[in-house]
C-alpha cells in the first residue's frame, strides 16, 4: 500500500562557543506572558537554565506570545537546555494558573543561526519587556 516516506530533519548544529538566536512562540500563538509575574518567573527559570548549562545570555526580548534570546553556549548543549527551560517554565506556569495541557513546550519553534560575528559577546545586554 501507499506509504509516505519522510526524511528526518537534519540534526541541529551545535558546537562549543556557538551563539544562537532562539525564538519560541506559544501554542497557536497564544500568550505565554500575561503579566509581570509570568515574565519574572520566566527570567528566573532562564537564570536557572544558565546555571545548569553554562549559557551566557547576551540579549533577550519577551513579547506577550513569544520570546527571543541571543545565547552563547560554552558547551554544545542548546537543545538539552531549551528542552529543560521550556518544560520547566510550562510546568510552573500551568501549576500557577491551574491550567492543564500544553502551552509552550509542545509549540516551540526554535530558529537559530551560526553567528558569524563574535563581537556580540562584548555588547551589553538588551532587554525589552
Amino acid at each position: 500500500w501507499w506509504q509516505v516516506w519522510t526524511m528526518p530533519r537534519k540534526p541541529r548544529v551545535q558546537y562549543p562557543g556557538a551563539i544562537y538566536h532562539v525564538v519560541s512562540r506559544g501554542d497557536r500563538r497564544e500568550a505565554i506572558f500575561v503579566n509581570d509575574v509570568d515574565r519574572h518567573d520566566f527570567l528566573r527559570t532562564l537564570a536557572q537554565a544558565c546555571l545548569k548549562t553554562g549559557w551566557q545570555v547576551h540579549a533577550y526580548c519577551l513579547m506577550s506570545n513569544h520570546f527571543h534570546l541571543v545565547v552563547e553556549t560554552p558547551n554544545a548543549n542548546l537543545v538539552e537546555g531549551m528542552r529543560w527551560l521550556l518544560s520547566a517554565y510550562t510546568i510552573r506556569l500551568n501549576h500557577r494558573t491551574n491550567f492543564s495541557g500544553t502551552s509552550l513546550a509542545d509549540a516551540t519553534r526554535l530558529c537559530w543561526w551560526r553567528a558569524a560575528a563574535r563581537d556580540i559577546s562584548r555588547r551589553s545586554v538588551t532587554m525589552c519587556i
